[in-house]
């Protein structure tokens, strides 16, 4: 069993380890850090050294670096060197923390929802009351929106009070998208354009001529070019030349990324083959959204 201080040390080098690009670290940064004397510091890693939690490195540019026993004992996860979740407290990044570990508390309470967040790095730098914002997660895409009402600087764990927990699905984009077996070109009419749309039931339709892809119609461009009395267009007059396009094999959270990137709300979905298979609507993203909500 490791004393509080012990823990502590443990803590700092691991935090500095992570922010030196996981180089060895010396006892004088740590004893910068915590306040403590460095011969104190030096003392305590001959004993984590003999349990195994830290190991020496010589050289003048020697130092220590945790061991994977280290990281299992303080209940880190992951290398901390080659996952990051980001902190934001105000709205700003805060670039050397990171989150390890998020377990929520009084979750059948509505309105009083807390999370203990174990952090990766100096969390003296974090005040209470301090808006913070986590994540997004990697896999789970979660992200959790809250303030600070308790730190903890020997298990490095912040308590927050949740006021918001989203969570994008993991899942492929092509599950969310509208099957799509059509195109029109340049000439085709506004009768046409509206015919494919009734039929199909879609809400727009690729223009591609000579294999490529050249825009898209929409249905709100029929609806205001009806609304104008130009019943005499054509696609060519319709369309709109900004398209953004994806593979169907990509995530719902890089998809929605570049919708809203692009500021699209419309994304063509390609296969490994380069044909447009399918098109994925924000309109369909909600209500997918929703029906896994109430699924659940």
């Amino acid at each position: 069993m490791l004393t509080s201080v012990q823990k502590e040390i443990l803590q700092t080098l691991i935090n500095l380890y992570r922010k030196s690009k996981c180089t060895s670290v010396k006892c004088e940064n740590i004893a910068e850090l915590m306040g403590r004397n460095s011969g104190t510091i030096r003392n305590q890693m001959q004993s984590l050294r003999s349990l195994g939690l830290v190991q020496g490195v010589p050289g003048p540019r020697g130092g220590y670096k945790p061991t994977l026993e280290a990281y299992h004992t303080l209940n880190i996860e992951n290398d901390p060197c080659e996952i990051h979740v980001p902190i934001r407290v105000n709205d700003e990044l805060i670039s050397d923390v990171s989150v390890n570990k998020i377990e929520f508390t009084n979750i059948i309470r509505p309105g009083d929802c807390e999370a203990t967040i174990t952090v990766l790095g100096d969390i003296k730098q974090l005040d209470l009351d301090n808006k913070i914002k986590i994540g997004p997660t990697p896999v789970n895409n979660l992200t959790v929106l809250g303030t600070i009402i308790g730190r903890d600087d020997v298990d490095n764990a912040l308590l927050i009070k949740t006021e918001g927990i989203l969570s994008i699905p993991n899942i492929p984009v092509k599950e969310l998208s509208t099957p799509l077996d059509c195109s029109v070109d340049y000439e085709v009419n506004l009768v046409e354009i509206s015919k494919i749309m009734i039929e199909k039931q879609i809400k727009a339709i690729p223009v591609i001529v000579d294999d490529e892809i050249k825009g898209i119609v929409k249905y709100s461009d029929v609806i205001k070019s009806v609304s104008e009395n130009n019943f005499d267009a054509k696609v060519k007059d319709l369309m709109d030349e900004k398209v953004a396009i994806a593979k169907e094999t990509n995530s719902l959270m890089h998809s929605m990324s570049t919708m809203y990137h692009k500021d699209v709300s419309i994304l063509l979905l390609l296969d490994e083959k380069e044909n447009i298979t399918s098109m994925l609507t924000f309109s369909g993203i909600l209500r997918r959204l929703v029906t896994f909500t109430y699924d659940s």
